[in-house]
């Protein structure tokens, strides 16, 4: 490896001397001293490795650090943390060297953040198609859960851990495709809402627009440009919109600082794919911001409200849109007032109002929510949150994907508010159930929940709550927790605590099935050995003995059947034994059991030189691939193939929420693929169009699309309304390039103002 050039050198002693200057927590001599120590630790374990990129590796457990302190806000030893957290891992100084240097709390962050080299056996993986693959060991979710594991104690891991991913992603450039999108695929799914639940919205944001940019380059950069567009269009709107507030502020004799806000490109994104509108249709792509000093004699919500009254003299407010998050803060501790007012030109505009505490806890979330929480304060939601994770995280029979599915489960946006019997306020993720309540009060009242009445109306347990909900769980002793709970329920406490319960009992039926089975075998006088259970097995095609207990255990299967099986092949063995002799002497082979056992199909080795084919075979109309029904690819998009149990490669669009999760979780089963020319086979595809009326114009597109594309067309729905027409056409087309080259045709004729491909990829 290349010794530091000069240049380099001087580049690192400048980023160490930033992290020291603009450590706001980094101010004493001796905290100065051990930050020093530690960088001269890493740079020195460090020095002889480079990125991917070319730079020197220190480079990256320095700015790290200064994310650490600079936006996160953390202290000295969070910042040693940031820049020792891979020398463990990547170089051969050991634990017990940083906690000889620097204690056993440092010690035990960088274990936190240390990835495991020993992986659970029990790691089982659900594979895209509802199958469950044979154990599969992915070091992805196990290093993951090891992490969150230390959230029980100190949650200052967490906070590196995202520092980390978010300069990771910084720097992605480097790294090859497939690196690029399953680093990013990682991000979307597991870190972003990490970083949301924790308050920390300006590395959510980040995070979320850097994985859109790796995963959907296209998309990003055109999202962007429009973006940047829409600011520039809109700088003298805001300009109006806010001196008038400007002036009524500062007559009032306000502190403030009022700043406008436009929505990143994931968001914007984000809302084209749920609510199907394009670009242009988007209306609240900025709001304003008022950030204000509050006097030390009056509450911050009342002087928030003074603000709001001030506003809606100048602007007329929508009381349906008014978000009082300052009374009931939001999970992650956001607190502010949302006010939507119709300002110039007839255009709804919110309006943001926080005090400077607020906006840092906004911005920082519950790193900061911390240094103002004081020992007098009751228990806020974070800490509820966190107390939810801690009981979560003692499940030790949980393999890492069930737990990562309930974290995730955990990392709710949306909420509602719930008042109990007694009238104690509630905070449950949107969507949750009767049962969801009763679980977040005990454990053995979900057990033996059974109804409820909710607002004095009787209910049943799948119920689905909404905010203001009076709810009255109602119990019975008799009743028993149920397996079909779980397609109803949302949250990971009641998803946990119901799966604890059939634990136990599968456990007991496991128990109970092997003495049935062992005793039953002795009074056949016959013995139970690995031999015997290989032929139950085969008989009720299990796969493994486990099963077979349980379902014995549970009277699924009866001891009858079993019985039988040993009796029919007792009375099997002469009849065996003749034909085996006979055929050995005479040469003659007698039934099936001669014939050559067909191959076992073994998956072969994939890699980028040697990717798997998408192809399809003209003969007899068949692929080599199966199409994920979830997103249906089109030939010639960009793909991401999953091998299944039985070796079948599925195809996913890269860009598919399963595809993501898959990303995330499985990466050991990526297969990469390659599309060749497809001709014969037809693939369902569908168009969005809508325009102006006119006679003939239907004609005009079917025409286009029969006669002169020679496409198939599968369905049409087109109305027409006041002049305007809109509707889908579906279709049966060969490649995206049929699409594409369909959607620039069409947009041609006269009358269509915009087409669009639909794309089938669900949320």
């Amino acid at each position: 490896m290349s010794k530091l050039t000069d240049e380099e050198i001087k580049e690192i002693n400048e980023l160490y001397r930033l992290l020291i200057t603009n450590s706001p927590r980094c101010k004493e001599d001796e905290e100065k001293a051990l930050v020093d120590k530690a960088f001269r630790i890493a740079f020195d374990a460090h020095k002889d490795m480079r990125r991917r990129s070319g730079e020197p590796y220190i480079i990256h457990p320095l700015l790290v650090a200064r994310i650490v302190s600079e936006d996160i806000g953390l202290g000295v030893k969070s910042i040693i943390s940031a820049l020792l957290h891979d020398v463990v891992e990547d170089t051969e100084i050991t634990l017990e060297e940083i906690e000889h240097t620097f204690g056993p709390k440092i010690a035990y962050i960088i274990d936190g953040l240390t990835k495991t080299k020993e992986i659970e056996k029990n790691s089982i993986i659900p594979d895209l198609i509802g199958e469950v693959s044979e154990e599969v060991r992915s070091k992805q979710l196990d290093n993951f859960k090891k992490m969150l594991l230390t959230l029980s104690d100190d949650v200052r891991v967490i906070f590196i851990k995202l520092a980390d991913r978010l300069h990771n992603m910084r720097t992605l450039s480097s790294m090859p495709r497939d690196k690029q999108l399953k680093i990013a695929s990682e991000t979307i799914y597991l870190y972003a809402p990490l970083a949301h639940r924790l308050g920390l919205y300006s590395i959510k944001t980040e995070l979320e627009d850097l994985s859109l940019r790796y995963r959907n380059p296209e998309i990003y950069n055109d999202l962007q440009q429009k973006r940047e567009e829409a600011v520039k269009q809109q700088d003298e709107y805001i300009k109006n919109f806010i001196d008038p507030i400007s002036k009524k502020l500062k007559d009032n004799h306000i502190e403030f600082e009022i700043s406008s806000r436009f929505k990143s490109v994931y968001s914007i994104w984000n809302k084209i794919q749920n609510k199907k509108v394009s670009f242009d249709q988007i209306y609240d792509i900025f709001a304003i911001r008022i950030i204000f000093a509050p006097s030390a004699d009056i509450s911050e919500k009342t002087q928030c409200w003074n603000i709001y009254s001030i506003i809606s003299d100048l602007y007329m407010p929508m009381p349906e849109r008014l978000r009082d998050h300052i009374t009931k803060p939001k999970s992650n501790g956001y607190e502010a007032l949302h006010i939507t007012v119709m300002g110039p030109q007839g255009r709804w505009i919110e309006v943001q109002i926080r005090t400077k505490r607020m906006d840092e806890i906004a911005e920082r979330g519950l790193a900061s929510h911390f240094k103002y929480k004081n020992d007098n304060q009751q228990e806020s939601e974070l800490d509820k949150w966190l107390r939810d994770i801690r009981e979560m995280l003692k499940n030790p029979d949980s393999n890492a994907l069930e737990f990562i599915e309930e974290f995730k489960l955990n990392l709710f946006s949306s909420e509602i508010q719930v008042f109990d019997r007694s009238g104690k306020l509630v905070t449950l993720p949107k969507g949750s159930t009767v049962l969801d309540f009763a679980y977040y009060i005990h454990s053995k009242n979900g057990n033996t929940a059974m109804g409820a009445k909710v607002n004095h109306k009787l209910v049943p347990i799948n119920h689905v709550l909404s905010s203001g909900d009076h709810v009255e769980i109602i119990n019975s002793d008799k009743n028993r927790v149920q397996r079909e709970w779980l397609d109803f329920i949302v949250t990971a406490r009641a998803k946990s605590a119901i799966k604890n319960v059939m634990k136990a009992e599968n456990r007991n039926r496991l128990e109970k099935g092997k003495k049935m089975l062992e005793s039953a075998f002795k009074q056949w006088g016959q013995s139970l050995n690995s031999k015997s259970l290989r032929t139950i097995l085969e008989e009720f095609r299990m796969s493994n003995k486990e099963e077979l207990y349980s379902k014995i255990g549970s009277e699924i299967i009866l001891l009858d059947d079993i019985h039988k099986i040993f009796k029919k092949e007792s009375s099997n063995k002469w009849m065996k034994y003749w034909k085996l002799t006979i055929g050995r002497a005479t040469g003659i082979s007698l039934g099936s059991s001669d014939k050559p056992h067909p191959p076992v199909k073994k998956s072969n080795k994939f890699s980028k030189d040697n990717p798997f084919i998408l192809t399809e075979n003209i003969e007899d109309n068949t692929r080599s691939y199966i199409i994920a029904p979830c997103c249906t690819p089109l030939p010639g998009e960009e793909v991401i193939g999953f091998l299944n149990v039985r070796d079948e490669v599925i195809i996913h669009k890269s860009k598919c929420p399963n595809a993501v999760k898959l990303l995330a979780s499985q990466s050991n089963k990526i297969v990469p693929t390659r599309w060749t020319t497809h001709k014969i086979l037809s693939f369902p595809g569908k168009i969005h169009i809508k325009g102006i009326d006119r006679l003939g114009i239907y004609n005009d597109i079917i025409s286009t699309i029969s006669k002169d594309l020679n496409i198939n067309i599968r369905s049409i729905n087109m109305s027409s309304n006041n002049g305007i027409f809109e509707g889908e056409i579906e279709l049966y087309v060969h490649s995206i390039n049929d699409i594409n080259k369909l959607t620039v045709t069409i947009n041609k004729i006269k009358g269509v103002d915009f087409v669009k491909r639909v794309e089938n990829i669900e949320q």
